[in-house]
């Protein structure tokens, strides 16, 4: 792994993101700070949507799209996730039709997946398989602008300001984006609030 890049003149002091990125268009190799520092992160974030295989193309096309968009960055914000969990989410809507396969095949097998086990445990994981397959149905059928919204402040764990620039949408579409979801995805779950059940799907 690459070591942390310092900021010039401030020992111990890590560089920004913004920092990093403005620097790699004079010298391109320290982009590789950026990957280093999100590449797991945006990966993971692929594979819980699309599953491992697509996963691998997606964070990989977000690395690529966000070095040759480096220049157009806005050093403005400090730290890039918001802008790398844009690329990503753009890249995601191309494989809208596998997304949604993969919620409705996760809810078709939850339960079938919860009773192959010990007798003690079959009840708990009943419990859990049966809330993932309930999630991911409500996943699949929650419109992809409002879904991409929700699972960005689930998921990734952005905010909603945050959300709404990786989306590039005003705040006030993303709220009422999440809010609908979160409706939805509550009413399908009995109550819960699906930021905190999320990490199942």
């Amino acid at each position: 792994m690459a070591a942390v890049m310092r900021i010039a003149g401030e020992p111990g002091t890590e560089a920004t993101d913004a920092e990093v990125i403005r620097l790699s268009t004079l010298k391109p190799e320290l982009f590789a700070e950026i990957f280093d520092r999100y590449y797991a992160e945006i990966y993971g974030y692929a594979a819980r949507r699309l599953g491992p295989g697509l996963a691998d193309d997606v964070a990989a096309e977000t690395f690529l799209i966000a070095f040759d968009r480096r220049d157009q960055y806005d050093v403005a914000h400090p730290l890039a996730r918001p802008w790398l969990y844009g690329i990503a989410s753009n890249l995601l809507s191309r494989h809208h039709r596998a997304e949604i396969r993969r919620y409705k095949a996760l809810a078709r097998v939850a339960v079938h997946e919860a009773t192959d086990g010990h007798a003690d445990q079959i009840e708990g994981r009943v419990d859990a398989e049966s809330t993932r397959g309930v999630l991911a149905a409500a996943l699949a059928a929650i419109p992809a602008k409002d879904r991409d919204v929700l699972l960005l402040v689930a998921w990734a764990g952005l905010s909603g300001e945050e959300a709404a620039r990786a989306l590039r949408v005003p705040a006030g579409t993303a709220r009422s984006r999440l809010h609908r979801a979160r409706k939805k995805v509550r009413a399908a779950l009995g109550g819960f609030d699906p930021t905190t059940v999320g990490e199942d799907a």
